[in-house]
């Protein structure tokens, strides 16, 4: 884990994260602790991982998300270099990764 993250404020914030229990609770404090920006980038980050996994190539990626190729590129060394928060989240979401597909 990259110690710049790690900070009492940092968990104090997952601790939070973690006592939401649904996903109206997940919308309201989101909503009031973000902008509506940073929420739907994360959440557009979130499908390019899940499109990388199961092959999509880069210009499907932009056309479906809208985001940048330097996005998808930052995601995909997450994805496959990272600390796998990515693919804990995949694997539980039932994400396979495409057969036989490269991961460099």
């Amino acid at each position: 884990m990259s110690r710049s993250i790690k900070d009492e404020f940092t968990d104090q914030l997952f601790d939070a994260i973690l006592m939401l229990r649904n996903r109206e609770e997940c919308y309201n404090f989101f909503e009031d602790i973000a902008t509506i920006s940073e929420i739907k980038a994360l959440g557009q980050r979130l499908e390019v991982a899940k499109m990388l996994r199961t092959g999509a190539t880069y210009e499907e990626i932009v056309e479906k998300t809208g985001v940048s190729t330097a996005t998808i590129s930052r995601v995909k060394r997450s994805l496959y270099y990272g600390a796998d928060g990515y693919n804990l989240i995949l694997d539980r979401m039932g994400i396979r990764e495409e057969e036989g597909k490269n991961k460099s």
